[in-house]
């Protein structure tokens, strides 16, 4: 694939102070994605060629953008202009980027025509049609840089908190209409009201950075590329409680996010922004990161309490909630790593500036990721009330492979399957739970005719089950008697009382578990069921899997007008299954045929038939 370098508007210049006084600020996209495509040998390629063209450039790290279809992604700003991002950067086409921006600024740029397209990012649908608060200086600042962070206005926030009451913090807060950015959408004030009330010699607040979601990275994505703003709103919460302590827990899996959010600790630490008396103030406090042990379970806030205690990581019945006994038994407030984002930013630019976007009831804007068979994969930052057709079409670009998209899913495993004749619902909290699914963190999965959404619905309980705690029986039995059933129907073994038996038991599981996963894991049974039923029809009564994904159900045949009896798929049979009669007939012994595909694949001349 060949470059794609995009020229940003004038309005999207950077701020002169990140150039350090140097003529040109070449940004590298250094993030848990782009780590995959080699990144670190891309920023090295880049240093020496800044050696050698003696260049007076600021080289930085910055994270991704979002942008994660065209990674990596480097970018190149002159302090008076242009600034233009490049995409689609790899180890071989590296040493090209600086070179282009050299003769694009003196109008020479055709020498690159045939490697470099150069296009204006306003005309690129996935960023332009974007609404960028949180993630607007992602993938533009140095996360490692608290500088840098204070050039674009971080701890404008704090400053402006620490001047208010903590009640008048609160207030700012819930005039917001801020709803957490990690679940089913509770008011953040309203939280924040119930652990300031509760009376404590004690209090904590703690980030959620565990992101378990299959599919959602927005977190790890806000985190790494801005870790000020994270720890900057979480200051703001403990003041706003009367916490002297913070926690932000981040799954073990994302090793990168933990050490740059370390780091910003050390240095907002060294500058006076954590620690006693902060910015001057008779506020004191401190933030300390914790590594989950890598369950699901422990984005239930209060396994997530147990975990820090050091215990097993099991949910607790509720009441009471954390605000008022959480943490060591003391008041503990919990938001996510978005959430706590978007605090930072309407305490420095006021609540109504916040609720000019989103829908009636949903304000703000929500960063969602973008995954699954989608042309353009990555994590975005729309208003709440865009619909989801605007999303997977008009920023996703649709699908990946001339496909057609017949459902998406979104809130997780624990969230719902959604079929294209709701594409024009708007994405909020209310519409989503009147469908059957839940906001979540925000991960959108789409899918199309190539799957089967009896295997899409296996495939989350597998999932769910496996990572159950296995406290309460509703959800320790209950989900794995469901995933039986699911495995069942998708062997060709299923009953047609078993879809009744499904509704059932979810409805079961989800009045008498004990936390959100049980309560919640049986969305994407009831919601495929509810819309895709005459799929669980098919496989029973037809033993047919429309999308040929469910192997048991699968029939390998030869195609006789098209074989040329080279012996080809007898040779890589792994069972030998592929036989030969009288008159060299080569043909399938489907008592052997265990439905691998070996044939198929090797197949020079397309004579396997699957039906």
């Amino acid at each position: 694939m060949s470059i794609i370098a995009y020229l940003r508007s004038e309005n999207e210049k950077l701020p002169k102070e990140l150039f350090y006084e140097y003529e040109y600020r070449i940004m590298v996209g250094i993030s848990t994605c782009s780590l995959t495509k080699r990144a670190e040998e891309i920023k090295k390629i880049i240093e020496k060629d800044l050696i050698d063209k003696k260049m007076d450039a600021k080289l930085a790290i910055v994270g991704c953008n979002g942008m994660c279809y065209s990674e990596v992604l480097v970018e190149v700003a002159r302090i008076n202009g242009p600034n233009i991002l490049y995409t689609n950067i790899n180890p071989e086409n590296a040493h090209l980027i600086l070179d282009h921006f050299i003769n694009y600024i003196s109008n020479n740029q055709s020498l690159f025509q045939s490697k470099i397209q150069i296009k204006e990012l306003k005309d690129e649908p996935f960023y332009a049609l974007q609404e960028r608060r949180i993630l607007e200086y992602v993938g533009r600042i140095d996360p490692y840089s608290l500088n840098e962070y204070l050039m674009i206005g971080g701890y404008e926030g704090l400053k402006k908190a620490l001047s208010m009451s903590p009640e008048g913090v609160i207030n700012e807060v819930l005039s917001s209409g801020l709803r957490g950015r990690g679940g089913a959408g509770f008011p953040t004030g309203k939280k924040w009201k119930f652990a300031y009330e509760s009376k404590s010699d004690q209090k904590y607040a703690i980030c959620n950075a565990d992101e378990g979601d299959p599919g959602a990275f927005m977190n790890r994505l806000t985190a790494e590329g801005s870790p000020f703003m994270i720890i900057e709103g979480l200051t703001i919460m403990g003041y706003a409680i009367g916490a002297n302590k913070g926690y932000i827990f981040v799954r073990a899996e994302k090793p990168l996010m933990a050490e740059r959010l370390e780091t910003a600790i050390t240095l907002a630490k060294k500058k006076g922004f954590l620690g006693e008396n902060i910015m001057n103030s008779n506020f004191s406090f401190d933030i300390e990161v914790i590594l989950s042990a890598g369950a699901f379970v422990c984005g239930e806030e209060t396994a997530m309490i147990a975990a820090i205690e050091g215990k097993r990581a099991m949910p607790r019945p509720r009441p009471p909630y954390p605000a008022s006994k959480g943490l060591w038994n003391k008041p503990t407030c919990i938001n996510n790593v978005e959430t706590l984002a978007h605090v930072s930013l309407i305490l420095k630019n006021g609540s109504n500036w916040f609720s000019q976007v989103g829908s009636e009831k949903s304000k703000g804007t929500k960063v969602f990721c973008l995954t699954g068979s989608i042309a353009k994969s990555g994590a975005v930052e729309v208003p709440l009330g865009t619909t989801i057709r605007k999303l997977i079409f008009d920023i996703g670009g649709g699908s990946s492979n001339g496909s057609i998209i017949k459902a998406v899913q979104i809130g997780g495993p624990s969230g719902g399957c959604i079929p294209s004749k709701y594409f024009d619902y708007e994405l909020d909290y209310e519409s989503l739970q009147s469908l059957g699914a839940i906001m979540g963190s925000g991960g959108l999965v789409v899918l199309t005719e190539s799957n089967c959404m009896v295997d899409v619905a296996k495939y989350f309980l597998t999932f769910t089950s496996a990572e159950s705690c296995g406290k309460c029986t509703p959800c320790r039995i209950g989900l794995t008697k469901m995933l039986n059933k699911l495995i069942e129907i998708t062997n060709g073994k299923g009953r047609i009382e078993d879809i009744d038996y499904l509704i059932n038991i979810s409805r079961v599981i989800i009045d008498s578990s004990l936390c959100a996963l049980g309560q919640t894991a049986p969305n994407p049974i009831l919601t495929t069921i509810k819309y895709f039923k005459e799929e669980y029809l098919e496989h029973i009564i037809e033993k047919k899997c429309r999308a040929k994904v469910c192997t048991s159900l699968l029939k390998y045949e030869i195609d006789q007008e098209k074989c040329k009896k080279c012996m080809v798929c007898v040779k890589n049979c792994p069972n030998k299954a592929i036989e030969i009669e009288e008159g060299e007939i080569i043909f399938i012994n489907q008592d052997k045929c265990i439905k691998c595909g070996t044939c198929r694949i090797v197949c020079p001349f397309n004579a396997i038939k699957v039906s």
